[in-house]
């Protein structure tokens, strides 16, 4: 296409990239698409829903389909000054949004980017961090070390502070009133951001609004509370945060005009939002009086009319997941009134001096679901009183954010697979490619491809950190780097096996070292070289996830002289989307080692099962659906029965021993099938059935078409078809035994 593009063809098409309405002006798309979607959002009927959630990763560096519009035009220098500001912020502007921790945010993300390219009308609420999530240096001593994440919303692309449709020099703002127990008033005030998150064809997007509350109008004690995500310094900071989100969402529903008939909440953060539709729906029937005068029965009638418009998507089926709070705390900040609905609808059974938020979005909703089966069996032993409205909707990625520019140029080369971007379910068809050499040929050759980018992107961080020793007082977090770089380089040919998410205690990073002795014996005494390559942070406040960090650095030296230099194990500081779209396309095979019934989905290794990347796997989660008899990976540990006995995670629960020793079994037959070449074409195969089974299915475009269809718009004709396709695809909730 750019070949076939005049220069004044070009200028003709940036120039209708520019809209503008009362908010304000945007570039990247249409006038056209902006009046379509703003439109949809506000039509009186409410075919649009309302997507709420505390963290949202869509940083600009792994996926951004306006910049590559931008390169495709080689238009640099536009005569409109508005055009060239933006271009010129969009090509050499900062990429990063530090607005996630991981696997949550990154869903959201790929969610309401599937979302835009399926043109299902949907606007996103977040809270906007000055301060980010916390930035990570790892020390070989001291292990994880946290500090603030430096960056600034005005200079980065794509964040819009909106405009105050009165007085457009203004920004549009809202207010959120807190209450001290003697109900007298404390007003939030936050500013709103825009980021859209534009289609693939740039012909629609779905706006992500960031509440601001980092600003003077707001007590300095909302401000701070408001900086980090998942702020931590103490138990009200985190109360006022939640609040700070949930009472945040019809005022800004209000001031945009937006209509959505349905509320979704991304995990129960927001969960405060339901408290303000009872109360609105109480004013509605009763008038101001209502919280002298509302009957505690006047309070359940309203929550069930509130519920039907709240979809709730739990993700946690860890008890440390779940929001409860101190009453006398909660009590510091709320109205009297908010109190007392706590009181009938958030009660926690175990705890009588704690409110339960997850047990209040469980109980006030018209749909709540798991984000895997197995995890749906594991919500309804949590909560069986709602077991029967309990349902699966398992997570996916998005294909085109995931999949790797060499593994893209695979499937573009094949017809089989013509039109995979916006139809994944073509991905199947790599099954009819299972035996055409010339497509094998060329998979082998694209992963060699993203694996040496992977490997000298390492090689080159422990040069880094080798140099850093002589000029910071940081002892680098690779054993590699105290080397010499001679002779101690990562070999793109040596099997590689990566693991990035976050480090909780169920997760068990460590897992596959707790006998070092009998893991280095496989390796040596069959000469095959591994690459272990971990990433990934602990929350700062736990410690025990901190020193599974420290447990595994320490480890690397005895790893590497047990096995004569065989096995290298390196820690990648800094975890975040870039890096893991390297990995997961990069190594040879992908680990997850949770302790089974205790990983909700995880999403990591979806995004390697896009890139034709076999996975390593405990049969939880999503591996559950994505192992397929074993024609995509390998599984290990105990397949222990869902039940309420099993989801305890404390460590001496946590099968190390059991679950270890099933991985030394195993892992002899993965690396035969890597080194051995009479067994290579079996690697091969699983990689080419990890392109037809799970491609289908785990993609975020699927996972769109299942919440649209629990959300019950009524969509125009092409939309709802290209939907009830995808819906063909798979279906989550179908019921199987032990959750398969």
């Amino acid at each position: 296409m750019q070949n076939n593009l005049t220069e004044l063809d070009s200028h003709k098409i940036i120039s209708g990239m520019l809209a503008t309405n009362k908010l304000g002006t945007f570039f990247g798309v249409s006038q056209e698409v902006m009046t379509k979607v703003w439109g949809a959002l506000t039509a009186p009927a409410g075919d649009s829903t309302t997507y709420i959630s505390m963290e949202i990763g869509a940083e600009n560096d792994v996926y951004n389909p306006i910049k590559e519009k931008l390169k495709q035009l080689n238009i640099f220098a536009h005569k409109d000054t508005r055009i060239r500001r933006f271009s010129d912020k969009i090509l050499n502007g900062p990429a990063k949004i530090p607005n996630y921790s991981g696997g949550l945010g990154v869903l959201a993300g790929d969610t309401l980017k599937s979302y835009a390219d399926c043109h299902i009308p949907a606007i996103a609420i977040s809270l906007l961090y000055r301060k980010g999530y916390f930035s990570q240096l790892v020390d070989s001593r001291a292990g994880q070390i946290a500090h603030n994440t430096e960056w600034s919303p005005e200079r980065t692309p794509y964040l819009y502070l909106l405009k105050n449709p009165e007085n457009p020099a203004e920004p549009l703002q809202i207010e959120v009133p807190f209450y001290e127990r003697s109900a007298k008033m404390t007003s939030a005030h936050a500013n709103l951001w825009l980021k859209m998150e534009v289609s693939a064809d740039l012909d629609f997007f779905v706006p992500e609004i960031l509440l601001d509350y980092s600003i003077p109008a707001s007590p300095e004690w909302v401000r701070r509370s408001a900086e980090h995500l998942y702020e931590s310094r103490s138990e009200r900071a985190k109360i006022v945060q939640r609040r700070l989100l949930g009472a945040g969402v019809i005022p800004v529903m209000d001031a945009l005009g937006i209509t959505s008939n349905t509320i979704h909440l991304n995990e129960q953060h927001g969960v405060t939002v339901i408290l303000h539709l009872i109360a609105r729906r109480l004013k509605e029937k009763l008038g101001d009086d209502y919280p002298m005068i509302s009957t505690d029965r006047q309070i359940q009638d309203a929550a069930r009319y509130a519920a039907k418009r709240v979809v709730y998507t739990i993700h946690t089926p860890v008890i440390a997941g779940h929001d409860r709070f101190s009453k006398d705390l909660f009590a510091d900040i709320g109205h009297p009134f908010c109190q007392r609905m706590l009181n009938i609808l958030a009660e926690d059974e175990t705890a009588p001096s704690l409110f339960n938020f997850t047990a209040l979005a469980m109980r006030v909703n018209r749909s709540a679901n798991g984000v895997s089966r197995i995890h749906r069996q594991v919500t309804q032993k949590q909560f069986p009183q709602y077991a029967k409205k309990i349902q699966a909707v398992t997570n996916g990625v998005h294909h085109l954010t995931w999949i790797s520019p060499a593994k893209a140029e695979l499937y573009d080369s094949f017809p089989e697979l013509q039109d995979w971007r916006a139809r994944p379910g073509l991905l199947a068809n790599a099954e009819k490619l299972f035996k055409n050499a010339k497509f094998r040929t060329y998979l082998k050759q694209a992963w060699l491809t993203d694996t040496r980018i992977l490997i000298d992107y390492i090689n080159k961080m422990l040069v880094a950190h080798r140099n850093q020793m002589l000029t910071t007082w940081i002892d680098p977090p690779n054993f590699l780097s105290h080397l010499d770089e001679r002779g101690h380089k990562l070999d793109p040919e040596v099997f590689t096996i990566g693991f990035a998410r976050r480090f909780s205690t169920y997760k068990r990073a460590n897992l596959i070292f707790a006998d070092i002795n009998r893991l280095t014996k496989i390796v040596v005494e069959n000469h095959w070289p591994v690459n272990f390559i971990f990433a990934g942070k602990a929350h700062p406040a736990d410690e025990p996830g901190k020193h599974i960090i420290k447990q595994l650095i320490s480890t690397q030296r005895e790893l590497y002289e047990k096995s004569d230099g065989l096995i290298k194990l390196v820690f990648i500081p800094g975890y975040d989307m870039a890096i893991a779209k390297m990995m997961v396309a990069g190594v040879h095979a992908w680990l997850n080692s949770p302790k089974r019934p205790l990983e909700a989905s995880g999403t990591s290794g979806m995004k390697a099962a896009m890139n034709a990347v076999p996975n390593i796997s405990t049969m939880d989660g999503w591996w559950v659906e994505g192992y397929h008899d074993g024609r995509t990976g390998w599984k290990f540990g105990a397949e222990t029965k869902v039940s309420s006995a099993c989801l305890n995670e404390e460590v001496s629960t946590l099968l190390y021993k059991e679950d270890s020793t099933s991985f030394y079994k195993l892992f002899p037959e993965i690396l035969r099938a890597y080194y051995d070449e009479t067994n290579r074409s079996e690697l091969i195969d699983k990689c080419i059935m990890n392109i037809a089974l799970n491609g289908p299915i785990f993609n975020s475009h699927r996972l769109a078409a299942e919440y649209a269809k629990i959300y019950a718009m009524n969509l125009p004709e092409d939309v709802e078809n290209n939907l009830r396709e995808l819906r063909k695809l798979y279906a989550s909730n179908k019921e199987t035994k032990n959750g398969k």
